[in-house]
């Protein structure tokens, strides 16, 4: 427990210690895919699937990440003007980040992002990646992703992205 009472959590990558089962967000196609799906992924190294835990067990809440690319005539011109004129942009996608119903109101949203973010930069250094993409679920969570600066790309609903350099000053 921290100084307030709350239980210490960490972040990890998804094994097979953690109760997929009992996890719910409310939304069924993000408990489907934690329950059904995000080991096969973890497995066939299509994606990287990351869990926030209290106890090593219980999932407060996950996040997915992967290569990705967008095709530039999609991002804003004001800003693909300034990029190179190759037709896909090198990007990371966070697939899927989801905090379970039992931890709501306990800003863990943002704990998921800011690591997730933290991630994609680190890994950015690594292997070119633009920009972070998400594709959010409903009108909420555009909502939630634009707090933090992330972008609409007009042309896919609720397709948002934030560049790299952005993510960058975040985390300097």
């Amino acid at each position: 427990m921290d100084q307030k009472g709350k239980p210490d959590l960490a972040i990890e990558p998804l094994g097979a210690n953690h109760d997929r089962a009992a996890f719910s967000c409310g939304i069924a196609p993000l408990d489907k895919y934690l329950q059904t799906q995000a080991r096969q992924d973890v497995d066939k190294n299509l994606g990287a699937v990351f869990v926030l835990t209290p106890d090593g067990k219980t999932i407060a809440g996950f996040y997915s990440l992967s290569q990705y690319s967008v095709q530039s005539d999609t991002i804003p011109d004001e800003i693909a003007r300034k990029l190179t004129r190759y037709p896909h942009i090198p990007t990371t996608l966070i697939g899927r980040l989801a905090r379970s119903t039992n931890f709501h109101g306990q800003g863990l949203g943002e704990i998921l992002l800011m690591d997730a973010l933290k991630r994609c930069l680190t890994t950015s250094k690594l292997v070119a990646s633009w920009a972070v993409i998400v594709d959010a679920k409903d009108a909420e969570s555009v909502a939630f992703y634009k707090k933090y600066g992330f972008i609409e790309i007009p042309q896919v609903p609720n397709r948002l992205f934030l560049p790299m350099a952005t993510v960058a000053k975040m985390f300097p």
